[in-house]
Protein backbone atom coordinates (compact mmCIF):
# COMPACT_ATOMS: atom_id res chain seq x y z
CA UNK A 1 0.00 0.00 0.00
CA UNK A 2 2.78 2.43 0.94
CA UNK A 3 4.67 1.70 -2.28
CA UNK A 4 1.47 2.21 -4.27
CA UNK A 5 0.96 5.65 -2.75
CA UNK A 6 4.56 6.57 -3.56
CA UNK A 7 4.00 5.61 -7.20
CA UNK A 8 0.75 7.62 -7.26
CA UNK A 9 2.51 10.61 -5.74
CA UNK A 10 5.33 10.53 -8.30
CA UNK A 11 2.84 10.13 -11.14
CA UNK A 12 0.58 12.89 -9.88
CA UNK A 13 3.44 15.32 -9.34
CA UNK A 14 4.66 14.72 -12.89
CA UNK A 15 1.13 15.18 -14.22
CA UNK A 16 0.55 18.32 -12.17
CA UNK A 17 3.75 19.84 -13.53
CA UNK A 18 2.92 18.87 -17.10
CA UNK A 19 -0.73 19.81 -17.10
CA UNK A 20 -0.65 22.93 -14.92
CA UNK A 21 2.57 24.50 -16.02
CA UNK A 22 2.58 23.95 -19.79
CA UNK A 23 -0.31 26.00 -21.20
CA UNK A 24 -0.25 24.65 -24.77
CA UNK A 25 -0.19 20.96 -23.82
CA UNK A 26 -3.13 18.61 -24.36
CA UNK A 27 -5.38 20.81 -26.52
CA UNK A 28 -8.35 18.45 -26.15
CA UNK A 29 -9.24 20.36 -23.01
CA UNK A 30 -11.50 23.34 -23.54
CA UNK A 31 -9.82 26.78 -23.36
CA UNK A 32 -11.33 29.69 -21.43
CA UNK A 33 -12.61 32.04 -24.14
CA UNK A 34 -14.65 35.25 -24.12
CA UNK A 35 -18.42 34.97 -24.02
CA UNK A 36 -18.80 32.39 -21.25
CA UNK A 37 -22.14 32.78 -19.49
CA UNK A 38 -22.09 31.85 -15.81
CA UNK A 39 -25.11 30.11 -14.34
CA UNK A 40 -25.54 29.35 -10.65
CA UNK A 41 -25.75 27.04 -8.83
CA UNK A 42 -24.50 24.97 -11.79
CA UNK A 43 -21.13 26.72 -12.00
CA UNK A 44 -20.37 26.01 -8.34
CA UNK A 45 -19.82 22.42 -9.48
CA UNK A 46 -16.94 20.83 -11.40
CA UNK A 47 -16.10 21.59 -15.04
CA UNK A 48 -14.28 18.50 -16.28
CA UNK A 49 -13.96 19.79 -19.84
CA UNK A 50 -11.34 22.24 -18.50
CA UNK A 51 -7.87 21.06 -17.52
CA UNK A 52 -7.43 22.73 -14.13
CA UNK A 53 -9.89 23.86 -11.49
CA UNK A 54 -9.81 24.91 -7.86
CA UNK A 55 -12.14 25.89 -5.04
CA UNK A 56 -10.26 28.16 -2.67
CA UNK A 57 -11.59 29.00 0.81
CA UNK A 58 -9.90 31.52 3.12
CA UNK A 59 -11.21 33.31 6.16
CA UNK A 60 -10.90 34.73 9.65
CA UNK A 61 -12.50 33.16 12.71
CA UNK A 62 -12.99 34.27 16.30
CA UNK A 63 -13.89 31.81 19.05
CA UNK A 64 -16.36 32.49 21.84
CA UNK A 65 -13.42 32.99 24.20
CA UNK A 66 -11.83 35.59 21.89
CA UNK A 67 -9.09 33.59 20.10
CA UNK A 68 -8.40 34.52 16.48
CA UNK A 69 -7.63 32.10 13.65
CA UNK A 70 -7.08 32.33 9.92
CA UNK A 71 -7.78 29.34 7.69
CA UNK A 72 -7.25 28.11 4.14
CA UNK A 73 -8.82 25.03 2.53
CA UNK A 74 -8.22 24.43 -1.17
CA UNK A 75 -9.42 21.65 -3.44
CA UNK A 76 -7.65 21.19 -6.80
CA UNK A 77 -8.71 19.10 -9.80
CA UNK A 78 -6.20 18.47 -12.61
CA UNK A 79 -7.45 16.77 -15.76
CA UNK A 80 -5.46 13.89 -17.20
CA UNK A 81 -7.71 12.83 -20.08
CA UNK A 82 -10.49 14.93 -21.57
CA UNK A 83 -11.99 12.57 -24.13
CA UNK A 84 -13.00 8.92 -24.28
CA UNK A 85 -15.56 6.97 -22.29
CA UNK A 86 -14.85 6.17 -18.65
CA UNK A 87 -15.06 2.40 -18.31
CA UNK A 88 -14.32 2.14 -14.59
CA UNK A 89 -14.57 4.40 -11.52
CA UNK A 90 -10.82 3.83 -11.16
CA UNK A 91 -9.89 5.14 -14.64
CA UNK A 92 -7.24 7.84 -14.24
CA UNK A 93 -9.14 10.85 -15.58
CA UNK A 94 -8.32 13.44 -12.92
CA UNK A 95 -5.86 14.05 -10.11
CA UNK A 96 -7.27 15.54 -6.87
CA UNK A 97 -5.08 17.59 -4.53
CA UNK A 98 -5.96 19.57 -1.41
CA UNK A 99 -4.35 21.93 1.11
CA UNK A 100 -5.51 22.87 4.62
CA UNK A 101 -3.73 25.54 6.69
CA UNK A 102 -4.56 27.07 10.04
CA UNK A 103 -3.02 30.22 11.50
CA UNK A 104 -3.35 30.48 15.29
CA UNK A 105 -2.99 34.24 15.45
CA UNK A 106 -2.83 34.62 19.23
CA UNK A 107 -0.65 31.53 19.68
CA UNK A 108 1.68 32.60 16.81
CA UNK A 109 1.52 29.14 15.24
CA UNK A 110 1.01 28.12 11.61
CA UNK A 111 0.43 24.54 10.45
CA UNK A 112 -0.55 23.12 7.08
CA UNK A 113 -1.47 19.76 5.58
CA UNK A 114 -1.80 18.34 2.07
CA UNK A 115 -3.52 15.50 0.26
CA UNK A 116 -3.04 13.87 -3.14
CA UNK A 117 -5.29 11.22 -4.68
CA UNK A 118 -6.56 9.99 -8.00
CA UNK A 119 -10.15 11.07 -8.45
CA UNK A 120 -12.71 8.37 -7.78
CA UNK A 121 -16.01 8.05 -5.90
CA UNK A 122 -14.09 6.50 -3.00
CA UNK A 123 -11.05 8.76 -2.51
CA UNK A 124 -11.60 12.28 -3.88
CA UNK A 125 -14.09 13.75 -6.30
CA UNK A 126 -16.15 16.79 -7.30
CA UNK A 127 -19.71 16.75 -8.54
CA UNK A 128 -20.55 18.21 -11.93
CA UNK A 129 -24.18 18.74 -10.89
CA UNK A 130 -23.85 20.84 -7.73
CA UNK A 131 -21.33 22.06 -5.20
CA UNK A 132 -19.88 18.95 -3.56
CA UNK A 133 -16.11 18.40 -3.53
CA UNK A 134 -14.06 16.20 -1.20
CA UNK A 135 -10.61 14.74 -0.74
CA UNK A 136 -10.70 11.91 1.81
CA UNK A 137 -12.19 13.48 4.96
CA UNK A 138 -11.99 17.10 3.84
CA UNK A 139 -15.21 18.27 2.20
CA UNK A 140 -17.15 21.30 0.98
CA UNK A 141 -20.76 20.64 0.14
CA UNK A 142 -24.21 22.17 -0.27
CA UNK A 143 -26.53 21.61 2.68
CA UNK A 144 -30.27 20.95 2.59
CA UNK A 145 -31.05 24.65 3.17
CA UNK A 146 -28.93 25.72 0.19
CA UNK A 147 -25.98 27.00 2.24
CA UNK A 148 -22.53 25.41 2.40
CA UNK A 149 -20.59 23.33 4.90
CA UNK A 150 -16.79 23.12 5.01
CA UNK A 151 -15.03 20.40 7.02
CA UNK A 152 -11.32 19.62 7.41
CA UNK A 153 -9.52 17.75 10.16
CA UNK A 154 -5.85 16.77 10.33
CA UNK A 155 -3.50 16.32 13.27
CA UNK A 156 -4.48 18.68 16.10
CA UNK A 157 -6.35 21.04 13.76
CA UNK A 158 -9.94 21.00 12.61
CA UNK A 159 -12.69 23.21 11.23
CA UNK A 160 -16.39 22.47 10.82
CA UNK A 161 -18.04 25.56 9.36
CA UNK A 162 -21.43 26.63 8.03
CA UNK A 163 -21.14 29.28 5.29
CA UNK A 164 -23.97 31.65 4.37
CA UNK A 165 -23.40 34.00 1.42
CA UNK A 166 -24.53 37.60 1.82
CA UNK A 167 -23.74 38.55 -1.78
CA UNK A 168 -24.17 37.00 -5.24
CA UNK A 169 -21.12 35.61 -7.06
CA UNK A 170 -18.66 38.32 -8.13
CA UNK A 171 -17.50 37.51 -11.67
CA UNK A 172 -14.01 38.80 -12.37
CA UNK A 173 -12.50 40.06 -15.59
CA UNK A 174 -14.34 41.12 -18.69
CA UNK A 175 -16.46 39.25 -21.26
CA UNK A 176 -16.59 36.17 -19.01
CA UNK A 177 -12.83 35.62 -18.71
CA UNK A 178 -10.03 36.63 -16.36
CA UNK A 179 -6.98 37.12 -18.57
CA UNK A 180 -3.64 35.83 -17.24
CA UNK A 181 -1.37 36.35 -20.27
CA UNK A 182 -1.46 37.69 -23.79
CA UNK A 183 -2.75 35.23 -26.39
CA UNK A 184 -5.97 33.32 -26.97
CA UNK A 185 -6.91 30.91 -24.20
CA UNK A 186 -4.41 32.24 -21.64
CA UNK A 187 -7.24 32.94 -19.24
CA UNK A 188 -9.68 31.40 -16.81
CA UNK A 189 -13.32 31.65 -15.82
CA UNK A 190 -13.14 33.12 -12.34
CA UNK A 191 -15.63 34.23 -9.73
CA UNK A 192 -15.63 34.73 -5.96
CA UNK A 193 -18.09 34.50 -3.11
CA UNK A 194 -16.70 37.53 -1.31
CA UNK A 195 -18.81 37.70 1.87
CA UNK A 196 -19.52 34.35 3.48
CA UNK A 197 -20.75 34.59 7.06
CA UNK A 198 -19.32 31.72 9.09
CA UNK A 199 -20.43 29.84 12.20
CA UNK A 200 -19.22 26.52 13.55
CA UNK A 201 -16.09 25.34 15.29
CA UNK A 202 -12.31 25.58 15.02
CA UNK A 203 -10.14 23.17 17.00
CA UNK A 204 -13.20 22.23 19.03
CA UNK A 205 -14.14 25.79 19.99
CA UNK A 206 -17.33 27.45 18.79
CA UNK A 207 -16.60 30.33 16.46
CA UNK A 208 -17.96 32.93 14.07
CA UNK A 209 -16.26 34.77 11.27
CA UNK A 210 -16.07 35.83 7.65
CA UNK A 211 -14.80 33.80 4.69
CA UNK A 212 -14.09 34.15 0.98
CA UNK A 213 -14.29 31.49 -1.74
CA UNK A 214 -12.57 31.64 -5.15
CA UNK A 215 -13.59 29.22 -7.89
CA UNK A 216 -11.49 29.22 -11.03
CA UNK A 217 -11.31 26.90 -14.03
CA UNK A 218 -9.50 26.92 -17.34
CA UNK A 219 -6.90 25.10 -19.42
CA UNK A 220 -3.79 27.29 -19.21
CA UNK A 221 -1.62 29.06 -16.69
CA UNK A 222 1.43 31.26 -17.01
CA UNK A 223 3.64 31.87 -20.04
CA UNK A 224 7.40 31.40 -20.11
CA UNK A 225 7.94 35.15 -19.60
CA UNK A 226 5.97 35.12 -16.32
CA UNK A 227 7.33 34.04 -12.95
CA UNK A 228 4.42 34.04 -10.48
CA UNK A 229 1.71 36.17 -8.94
CA UNK A 230 0.65 38.14 -5.87
CA UNK A 231 -3.06 37.88 -5.04
CA UNK A 232 -5.07 39.92 -2.51
CA UNK A 233 -8.58 39.29 -1.16
CA UNK A 234 -9.61 42.02 1.29
CA UNK A 235 -12.93 42.32 3.15
CA UNK A 236 -13.67 45.78 4.55
CA UNK A 237 -16.02 46.73 7.39
CA UNK A 238 -18.07 48.97 5.07
CA UNK A 239 -19.35 45.78 3.36
CA UNK A 240 -17.13 46.14 0.30
CA UNK A 241 -14.44 43.73 -0.91
CA UNK A 242 -11.34 44.08 -3.02
CA UNK A 243 -9.61 41.41 -5.15
CA UNK A 244 -6.34 42.22 -6.87
CA UNK A 245 -3.78 40.05 -8.61
CA UNK A 246 -0.40 41.05 -10.00
CA UNK A 247 1.16 38.65 -12.51
CA UNK A 248 4.92 39.13 -12.18
CA UNK A 249 7.10 38.89 -15.25
CA UNK A 250 10.54 37.28 -15.14
CA UNK A 251 12.13 40.71 -14.70
CA UNK A 252 9.89 41.45 -11.70
CA UNK A 253 7.64 43.98 -13.43
CA UNK A 254 3.84 43.54 -13.42
CA UNK A 255 2.32 42.01 -16.52
CA UNK A 256 -0.19 44.07 -18.45
CA UNK A 257 -2.85 41.43 -17.70
CA UNK A 258 -2.75 42.09 -13.94
CA UNK A 259 -6.15 43.28 -12.75
CA UNK A 260 -8.76 43.12 -10.01
CA UNK A 261 -12.29 43.85 -8.88
CA UNK A 262 -14.01 46.06 -6.33
CA UNK A 263 -17.26 44.58 -5.01
CA UNK A 264 -19.50 47.32 -3.63
CA UNK A 265 -21.87 46.83 -0.67
CA UNK A 266 -24.78 46.08 -3.01
CA UNK A 267 -22.75 43.42 -4.90
CA UNK A 268 -21.87 45.48 -7.98
CA UNK A 269 -18.50 44.40 -9.47
CA UNK A 270 -16.20 47.15 -10.76
CA UNK A 271 -13.29 45.97 -12.93
CA UNK A 272 -9.84 47.34 -12.05
CA UNK A 273 -7.08 47.39 -14.67
CA UNK A 274 -3.35 47.25 -14.00
CA UNK A 275 -2.81 50.98 -14.51
CA UNK A 276 -5.48 51.82 -11.91
CA UNK A 277 -3.78 50.06 -8.99
CA UNK A 278 -0.58 50.64 -7.08
CA UNK A 279 0.79 48.03 -4.65
CA UNK A 280 3.97 48.90 -2.75
CA UNK A 281 5.60 46.46 -0.29
CA UNK A 282 7.25 48.04 2.78
CA UNK A 283 9.66 45.26 3.78
CA UNK A 284 10.72 41.66 3.05
CA UNK A 285 10.80 38.39 4.96
CA UNK A 286 13.14 35.49 4.20
CA UNK A 287 11.92 31.94 4.78
CA UNK A 288 14.38 29.75 6.68
CA UNK A 289 12.71 26.69 5.15
CA UNK A 290 12.68 27.49 1.42
CA UNK A 291 15.16 30.36 1.27
CA UNK A 292 12.62 32.48 -0.62
CA UNK A 293 12.36 36.20 0.15
CA UNK A 294 8.81 37.53 0.14
CA UNK A 295 7.54 41.12 0.22
CA UNK A 296 5.67 41.85 3.45
CA UNK A 297 3.35 44.67 4.44
CA UNK A 298 1.79 46.50 1.52
CA UNK A 299 0.37 49.92 0.75
CA UNK A 300 -2.51 49.31 -1.67
CA UNK A 301 -3.95 52.27 -3.56
CA UNK A 302 -6.70 52.59 -6.17
CA UNK A 303 -6.67 56.39 -6.56
CA UNK A 304 -9.52 56.54 -9.05
CA UNK A 305 -11.81 54.81 -6.55
CA UNK A 306 -10.61 56.71 -3.51
CA UNK A 307 -9.03 53.63 -1.90
CA UNK A 308 -5.81 53.76 0.17
CA UNK A 309 -5.13 50.74 2.41
CA UNK A 310 -2.34 49.35 4.55
CA UNK A 311 -2.20 45.54 4.53
CA UNK A 312 -0.19 43.81 7.26
CA UNK A 313 0.33 40.05 7.80
CA UNK A 314 -0.85 38.78 11.18
CA UNK A 315 2.50 36.92 11.23
CA UNK A 316 5.26 36.40 8.69
CA UNK A 317 5.61 32.61 8.97
CA UNK A 318 2.70 31.46 6.77
CA UNK A 319 4.53 29.66 3.97
CA UNK A 320 3.50 26.28 2.50
CA UNK A 321 6.14 23.99 1.00
CA UNK A 322 3.95 21.33 -0.59
CA UNK A 323 6.42 18.55 -1.34
CA UNK A 324 3.74 15.85 -0.89
CA UNK A 325 1.22 17.25 -3.38
CA UNK A 326 1.64 20.13 -5.84
CA UNK A 327 5.40 20.66 -5.26
CA UNK A 328 4.67 24.39 -5.27
CA UNK A 329 6.12 26.62 -2.56
CA UNK A 330 3.91 29.59 -1.82
CA UNK A 331 3.01 32.06 0.91
CA UNK A 332 -0.68 32.14 1.80
CA UNK A 333 -1.41 34.21 4.86
CA UNK A 334 -3.98 36.02 6.94
CA UNK A 335 -3.70 39.81 6.93
CA UNK A 336 -5.26 42.78 8.71
CA UNK A 337 -6.30 45.93 6.85
CA UNK A 338 -6.60 49.61 7.80
CA UNK A 339 -7.02 52.69 5.64
CA UNK A 340 -9.48 54.94 3.89
CA UNK A 341 -12.26 54.43 1.36
CA UNK A 342 -13.59 57.62 -0.23
CA UNK A 343 -12.16 59.65 2.69
CA UNK A 344 -13.83 57.47 5.31
CA UNK A 345 -11.75 55.32 7.64
CA UNK A 346 -12.11 51.55 7.17
CA UNK A 347 -10.74 48.40 8.75
CA UNK A 348 -10.83 44.83 7.55
CA UNK A 349 -9.13 41.49 7.10
CA UNK A 350 -8.17 39.23 4.25
CA UNK A 351 -5.65 36.89 2.70
CA UNK A 352 -2.61 37.32 0.47
CA UNK A 353 -1.09 34.63 -1.76
CA UNK A 354 2.37 34.85 -3.34
CA UNK A 355 3.92 32.32 -5.74
CA UNK A 356 7.15 32.15 -7.71
CA UNK A 357 9.50 33.56 -5.09
CA UNK A 358 11.56 30.40 -4.59
CA UNK A 359 11.57 29.61 -8.32
CA UNK A 360 9.42 30.41 -11.32
CA UNK A 361 5.96 28.93 -10.99
CA UNK A 362 6.11 27.93 -14.63
CA UNK A 363 9.38 26.27 -15.57
CA UNK A 364 10.51 27.28 -19.11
Amino acid sequence: MAEGRKILRRTAIALFSAFCLVPSAFPQFRPALPGYEFSFPRDHGSHEEFKTEWWYFTGHLRTVDGKRYGFEVTFFRVGVQADGAQTSPWDLRHIALAHFALTDIDGRRFRYYEKLNRQSPFTASSSTRNFDVFNEGWRATTTADGNWRLVAREGPDSIDLRLVSRKPPAIHGERGISVKAEGEGYASHYYSMTRLEVSGSVNGRRCNGLAWMDHEFGSSQLRETQRGWDWFSLQLDNDSELMLYVIRRADGTPDVTSSGSLVTPDGTVIHISRDQMKITPRRTWRSARSGASYPMGWDVAIPGLGIALRVEPVMDEQELVTERSTRVTYWEGAVDVTGRYRNVGVRGAGYVEMTGYDRAFRQP
